[in-house]
C-alpha cells in the first residue's frame, strides 16, 4: 500500500514536472511567434517615392548661364509616398568629367525658389558634406531623418563645385528650377536666380516605408514625360495615377516612379538611352518595385521607312517586351501592358505605320503575356475615327495628349492592380 502510494507520488510529481515544462515550452514558442509576427510588422524597407530617368543632356538643353560650376541650383519635385527617413540619388552616369557636390540641401518647398527654412537638412555622403561623382558613376546620400508627407514639394539645393562640360539630367522636368552665382545654398529665397525647366544630376528618392509597401515604375516616352502638361502643376498622367492611389486605402503606400524620357525609343537610342539598356537601371534596380507599366514604342514606329520595315519594328516591339516581362518576373515583378495611343494625323502618321501599331497593340491585348492590359488606345481614341485621339484630349498635335487627356488616363487605371 505504501509502495503503491509513492508510486503514484513520483508519477504524480513527474506528470506535474513534465506539465510545467511543457507549459513552459508552449509560452515560450507562443513568445517566440509573438516575437516573429512584431518583427514582421516593424519590417522596413527602402522603396522609390521619385525618380526621373537620366539621359546625356543636349546641348540646347544644358544649364543657362552662369552654368553649374562653383553656383547654387534648388530644384524642386514632388515625391508620391511619404515618409520619416530618406535619402536622395544623384547621377553623373553621361557625363566626361568628374562633378562635384560641395554641399547638398533638402527642404520643404514652400513654392518657387522659396524653401521652409525650418525643415532645410544638409544630406551627407558616408558622412561628409562634399562628394565628387567620378564620369559614368552615380551616388547616394546617407539615411536622413525627414518628416516627408505624400505628395509633398522638396527643393533639394545645391552648391556646386567644379563640374562637367557635359550633363547628365533630365531635360522633361516640366518644372522649374533656380540658377544663382555662388554659394547661397542656406538662403530661404534665391531672388534674381535664373529660371530653367529642367533637371540637372538628381535622380531619386528613397523612403524607409512599411513591408507591405511597393513602387511602380513606368517606362515610357515623352506621354508618360509629360509632354503637354502644365509647368509646376505636377499634372502628368504618372502624377494623377500617384493621387489616386493614395486616396485608396488599399493603395496608399504605392510609390509611383516615372521613368520616361521625352523622345525615348525601345530598340534604339533616340533621346536618352533605348528602354532595352535602360531596363535595368530604371526598373530592376529601383528600390521596392513590385509593377511595371510599359507604354512605350511610338517613336520607333514613327522612324519606319516603308511597310516592310514598320512590321519589322512590330515584331521587334512585341519581342523586347516579351524580354521585358521575361526579367520582371525574374525578379518577382507584375507587367502590365499599355497599348500604343492613336497617332492618325500626326507627323508620325501613315498609312504603312498604322497596321504595324495595330499588330503590336493587338498582340499587347490578346498574347496574355503581360499580367494585365491597360487599354489606352480605346480609351483615348475618336469613336468616330479611331486612328485619331479624341478632339478635346490632345495639344493639336494628334500625338500627346494635353492636360485632359493625362487626367483621363491617369484616373482610368484600375487600382486593385496594386492591391
Amino acid at each position: 500500500m505504501l509502495k503503491s502510494l509513492f508510486i503514484n507520488g513520483l508519477v504524480l510529481r513527474h506528470f506535474k514536472a513534465m506539465l510545467s515544462s511543457c507549459l513552459l515550452v508552449v509560452a515560450l514558442s507562443a513568445l517566440s511567434l509573438l516575437a516573429g509576427c512584431t518583427d514582421t510588422t516593424d519590417q522596413q524597407q527602402w522603396v522609390g517615392t521619385w525618380v526621373t530617368a537620366q539621359q546625356l543632356v543636349e546641348p540646347h538643353n544644358n544649364p543657362p548661364e552662369p552654368g553649374l560650376s562653383n553656383n547654387t541650383l534648388r530644384q524642386v519635385l514632388r515625391v508620391s509616398i511619404g515618409g520619416d527617413s530618406l535619402r536622395v540619388r544623384f547621377s553623373n552616369e553621361y557625363s566626361q568629367s568628374a562633378v562635384t557636390l560641395k554641399q547638398v540641401q533638402i527642404a520643404l518647398s514652400l513654392g518657387q525658389s522659396t524653401i521652409d527654412e525650418s525643415s532645410a537638412k544638409t544630406l551627407l555622403f558616408d558622412n561628409k558634406p562634399e562628394v565628387i561623382m567620378q564620369p559614368g558613376t552615380a551616388v547616394t546620400s546617407d539615411a536622413l531623418a525627414f518628416a516627408l508627407l505624400p505628395r509633398a514639394d522638396v527643393s533639394i539645393t545645391i552648391f556646386f563645385g567644379e563640374t562637367s562640360a557635359d550633363v547628365t539630367g533630365h531635360p522633361g522636368s516640366r518644372t522649374t528650377s533656380y540658377l544663382i552665382e555662388g554659394d547661397q545654398i542656406n538662403k530661404a529665397e534665391l531672388t534674381d536666380a535664373v529660371k530653367t525647366d529642367h533637371w540637372y544630376v538628381i535622380s531619386g528618392i528613397d523612403v524607409k516605408a512599411p513591408a507591405e509597401a511597393g513602387a511602380v515604375a513606368i517606362l515610357g516616352n515623352s506621354i508618360t514625360d509629360g509632354r503637354g502638361s502644365g509647368t509646376n502643376k505636377q499634372n502628368r498622367w504618372p502624377d494623377i495615377l500617384s493621387e489616386s492611389l493614395l486616396a485608396n486605402p488599399a493603395t496608399q503606400m504605392v510609390g509611383v516612379l516615372n521613368q520616361g524620357i521625352g523622345g525615348n525609343c525601345v530598340l534604339k537610342q533616340c533621346l536618352g538611352p533605348s528602354a532595352l539598356n535602360r531596363f535595368e537601371s530604371d526598373v530592376l534596380n529601383q528600390h521596392g518595385v513590385r509593377w511595371l507599366i510599359v507604354l512605350e514604342g511610338v517613336n520607333d514606329l514613327g522612324q519606319t521607312r516603308d511597310s516592310t520595315h514598320a512590321m519589322k519594328v512590330a515584331d521587334d516591339l512585341i519581342a523586347a517586351y516579351e524580354s521585358m516581362i521575361e526579367q520582371a518576373h525574374q525578379n518577382q515583378i507584375e507587367v502590365y501592358g499599355a497599348t500604343i495611343l492613336p497617332f492618325g494625323k500626326s507627323f508620325y502618321y501613315t498609312d504603312f505605320r498604322e497596321p504595324a501599331r495595330q499588330k503590336v497593340n493587338n498582340w499587347v491585348r490578346n498574347s496574355q503575356q503581360f499580367d494585365a492590359v491597360i487599354d489606352f488606345d480605346k480609351l483615348m481614341r475618336d469613336p468616330n475615327d479611331t486612328i485619331v485621339l479624341l478632339p478635346n484630349v490632345h495639344t493639336g498635335d494628334f500625338l500627346h495628349p494635353n492636360e485632359a487627356g493625362y487626367q483621363l488616363m491617369g484616373q482610368s487605371i484600375d487600382l486593385s492592380l496594386f492591391e
